[in-house]
């Protein structure tokens, strides 16, 4: 009996669509994040992306706890002195709701090269529209 090892040739690939409203922001990036890994697939193989494509829609409509829209801060840095960029959550959640969706979940992948083609596969929305009909994603139920 031998162990199964996939490799980029044996991994098929589905889309599937994450309705965020009403769903709590790292609850729903942790469970996202798995799926763009493939952890949640027989076959998953940790030095090969096994992963799915995730679009994520409503990205404004997230729920967040606590005090962290006013709380928490995002930082910037261009690595020129001086240049450390801040922003409150609530403003950059305002401006951006699809950019801050994405950030939660990319900080959850591994931060290798593999994690930044796992990465590549995720597609953040702001309303319920989006233009990858043609893929025929399914929609994924969270247990969150």
């Amino acid at each position: 009996m031998k162990t199964f090892m996939a490799d980029s040739a044996t991994v098929k690939r589905k889309w599937y669509v994450v309705d965020a409203e009403g769903k709590t922001l790292g609850r729903l990036a942790s469970e996202v994040a798995k799926v763009l890994i493939g952890k949640n697939k027989p076959e998953f193989t940790r030095h090969v992306d096994t992963g799915d494509f995730v679009i994520v829609l409503n990205a404004e409509k997230v729920v967040f706890t606590g005090k962290k829209l006013d709380q928490k801060v995002y930082k910037h840095h261009s690595k020129f002195p001086g240049s450390m960029k801040t922003i409150v959550y609530r403003t950059f959640f305002g401006d951006k709701p699809e950019r801050v969706v994405e950030l939660a979940i990319k900080g959850m992948l591994p931060k290798t090269a593999l994690g930044k083609q796992m990465g590549r596969k995720l597609k953040v929305y702001k309303g319920s529209q989006h233009n990858h009909q043609a893929q025929m994603p399914e929609i994924l139920e969270l247990d969150i």
